[in-house]
This record gives structure tokens, sequence and C-alpha cells, in this order.
């Protein structure tokens, strides 16, 4: 491989059709570098980068369709490098970003993975993590599933490798989801129920612990996924039955909900994280949630929803809150700061149980495979991939 090209996994629609064909190809793609235009950018070689939820989508080919080929056409391209967690090195500084942001090459970075214009009306009043023209990497542009990304400045994220392990600094932008989504209500005293117990929903049972929630209940279908979110800290996990559950269609399971409200002295849980994105589960979180309590909608299916029992959800004062991505970059301190608490054990924990000891979970580019990343997708919550 020539020195001007790198390792990267890539998405190419001119020879992976859509509808019949799954997975990414490892291919020899351009090394990214500084343009003139680039001023403000840096171009950093990645050492891991994290597989999401939303790259599971695209390897299943059953999410993100419309912004890929979207930004391809506009980009006369038809290859694509995905992902967008990540940790890496410095290597090359634009003159702005060095000037304005201070960065220097041999800094260790992560990065949000939303660049936002700066410029729409919900930037402007501060809400840029929900950013009207944002470009998400991995899926609008180029992404980090690659030895070396290009990035702006604006985007990332310095990291102490003295306080962060280099594989849990990788999951620093999906630990952030969890950190808005448990944010989003005050969980001081109060007690939780997880509905969705993935990578997300695990990360949230510790978030809810270490902001004060008293009593933390996971509902989860996956044994794997039960067995970690009890080693993670859930006071109790409760199994839901996914052919019995399905029998109800969009509506709630009511054994489900008695169970989860009996669980929380028969009232319900004082807030309801949403996580997995299922019509019903949507349901069994709000029926599972006392009155005056709040659902946080975090889970993300495409389609129309139906809500059961509006009326309940009305006269019981329930609050309905949808969160996406996280505040930039006000997650991003809370993030840190839980993480480099090593009383916690939270950064512990990920490590050892997300992530199988640091090692279960990781794969090297140089090792990938098609086929045996399958199988590592079906053995991990979260894979990392090492450059």
């Amino acid at each position: 491989m020539n020195s001007d090209q790198m390792l990267a996994l890539v998405y190419d629609k001119s020879t992976m059709p859509w509808d019949r064909t799954r997975g990414f190809e490892k291919q020899a793609v351009p090394r990214p570098v500084l343009g003139p235009q680039d001023g403000d950018h840096v171009v950093i070689k990645v050492i891991y980068a994290g597989f999401c939820g939303s790259d599971r989508g695209i390897w299943n080919r059953v999410a993100f369709k419309g912004m890929i080929f979207d930004s391809l056409k506009r980009q006369k391209a038809t290859s694509r490098v995905i992902g967008h967690e990540m940790i890496g090195e410095i290597v090359e500084v634009g003159e702005e970003a060095s000037r304005r942001w201070g960065y220097r090459p041999k800094d260790i970075v992560s990065t949000e993975s939303h660049i936002i214009c700066n410029m729409c009306y919900q930037c402007r009043i501060g809400q840029t993590h929900i950013c009207a023209d944002d470009v998400i990497i991995g899926i609008g542009r180029d992404g980090c599933f690659a030895e070396y990304i290009k990035l702006p400045a604006q985007t990332l994220w310095p990291t102490d490798q003295r306080k962060v392990d280099l594989k849990v600094a990788a999951l620093q932008e999906p630990f952030g989801n969890a950190v808005h989504a448990a944010c989003a209500a005050d969980l001081r005293g109060k007690t939780v129920a997880i509905f969705g117990c993935g990578t997300i929903g695990l990360f949230a049972i510790m978030v809810a612990r270490a902001l004060g929630a008293t009593r933390v209940i996971g509902i989860e279908p996956q044994p794997k996924n039960i067995e970690m979110a009890r080693a993670l800290g859930a006071d109790d996990v409760i199994p839901l039955d996914v052919e019995h559950t399905a029998r109800n269609g969009w509506s709630a399971d009511k054994d489900l909900v008695a169970r989860v409200r009996e669980a929380f002295g028969g009232i319900g849980c004082d807030v309801a994280l949403e996580m997995a994105g299922f019509n019903s589960s949507v349901n069994n979180a709000i029926q599972s949630t006392r009155r005056g309590g709040d659902v946080i909608l975090f889970g993300l299916k495409q389609g129309n929803f139906r809500i059961q029992a509006m009326d309940r959800m009305i006269v019981s004062g329930i609050t309905l809150r949808s969160v996406i991505g996280r505040r930039l970059f006000g997650d991003w301190y809370t993030t840190r700061n839980l993480l480099e608490d090593r009383t916690n054990g939270i950064q512990d924990r990920i490590l050892d149980v997300v992530l199988g000891g640091g090692d279960g979970a990781v794969v090297h580019i140089e090792d990938f495979t098609p086929d045996r990343f399958e199988q590592t997708l079906a053995d991990w919550p979260k894979p990392l991939i090492q450059f």
C-alpha cells in the first residue's frame, strides 16, 4: 500500500447493492491531508474506533440509506468510510486550528460526531445538539473506521490518557448519549426503569446511579445483556419475553408493566428511560411510570407510533421528553468527570464488563474480515476496531 493510502472500512454503493448485501469492505483509500482551505481542520491517526448501533444499522442495511446516498450524490462519490466514535492522536494541524483551538501534533482527542453549522436558529440560541444543518461523521462525510481522519477542530474533545484508558476513551461519544438521557430529568433520590439494556442502556445504568438514583431496574430480553446490566449495578433486571410482547403488537405488555410497577412499590418508577425505540417499549415505559413521572425517549425507530391510553398519560401528568445526541459540550464535561472519577467504578466496569477486559471486544483492522466481525457483533454490544 502506498504512503498516500490507508486502510478503511467502507460502504461502496457501486459494488454493494443496498438491498442485496450486508457488511463493509476493507479497502485501501486515499489518506486525508490538509489543503489550503483546511486551516481550521486537523488530521488524526485513529487508535480505536467504536462500533455504534447506527453502524449496525448500516451494516445490516436497515438504516441511513437516504442520508448516505444523498451525501454521496452531492459529493459525486460512490463510497463512504463509516464510523463516528473514536480516540486518536493528532498528526497534522491547520494554522487556525492551532491558533484558535490550541491543538498540537501528538494531542489525544475524541470527537463529537455531529458537525454543526453554527448559523441556523438552533445553533444561534445555544441548542447546537439539534443543529438544523449538521453533518454526521461516517454518514454525511467520511468517518473514523480508517487509519486517519480529517476533522474540523471545533468538534474535537481533548482527552487525558493518563486518566482515561484509551479503549474507554473511544466510547465517550456514546457514553455522552447516556449522560444526556439521564440528565433530562433530575434523578436525585429517584427510582429509574431503563427499557432496553443495549450499550447506551447499560451506560445509563451507571450514569443514573452516579447522578443519585436510589433504585435502578433494567428491562431487557437478551440474557447476556441482562447479565451485564446486573454486573454494571442494576438492582434488578426484568427479562422481556419478546414473543409474548410481540403478541400485543404496538401496545404495552400488561404482565411486564405489572412487574415493573410492583418493583417500585406498586406505584411505578419516577423516571423511565426508553432506550429501545419499539412502539411497544414506548408504551411499556409510559404505563410503568408513576403519576407525575418522567419518560425520556431516546430509542429511535422510523415510522409512526401509537400512544396507548393517551388520556391516562395526560390525566396522570406524565412528562415525555425527547433526547438526541449530546449537549455541546456540557454533556462532554459531565462524561469526562464521570469517567475520570475512579471512585465511582464506571471506567473500570466499562473496561471489564462492556469491553470484556479490554481484549474480547477488540478487532484489529489488519485482522478484519466480514465473517469474523459478524461473530464479534454477535458476542459484544460494543466492539472496538483497533488501528
